[in-house]
């Protein structure tokens, strides 16, 4: 494990590096504590900035994929800008129930998915976590993300039978 493909990358990147891994970090904290909670108020501000700086960082790092500076990807960081307002409007309108569902899926797409493609074999964030070892990374992400999403359904299959 080496952080210099991060260090040395251009500071856009490394912007967009750090809050991610805040967001991923904090995320699980914010969407497990209960609703109303001053801690879950406090972090859950935090996780949206990291989210929305993560998506707009998003904007000035390229790739040669799709027809310009743009590639795939960037729909989903439109995607994140969206549902973060819409989760944070929810919630300011007490629709608790919309801002949940909102706020999970948006964990799950944004940076489960995001976060998967990210580990790509060739990747910065590959190659600093699992050296060249390039596929390791990928099928190391894999398992966490599916792991993530067996616990989750699990976790709302058993909360849905309890009432």
């Amino acid at each position: 494990m080496s952080l210099s493909p991060i260090l040395s990358a251009p500071f856009v990147i490394q912007l967009h590096a750090l809050a991610a891994v805040l967001a991923v970090v904090i995320g699980p904290f914010v969407l497990l504590r209960r609703s109303r909670d001053i801690w879950h108020k406090g972090f859950g501000y935090v996780w949206v900035i990291a989210m929305g700086l993560t998506a707009l960082t998003s904007f000035g790092i390229t790739a040669q994929i799709g027809p310009g500076p743009i590639s795939p990807i960037h729909v989903l960081s439109v995607f994140t800008v969206w549902s973060l307002w819409n989760g944070v409007n929810a919630a300011r309108q007490r629709r608790i129930k919309a801002h949940q569902k909102n706020m999970q899926s948006l964990y799950f797409w944004a940076l489960g998915i995001a976060g998967l493609f990210t580990f790509l074999p060739g990747r910065r964030m590959n190659t600093a976590l699992f050296g060249e070892s390039s596929m390791a990374g990928f099928l190391v992400m894999a398992g966490v993300i599916a792991a993530g999403l067996a616990w989750y359904l699990y976790a709302s299959q058993k909360a849905a039978a309890r009432g």
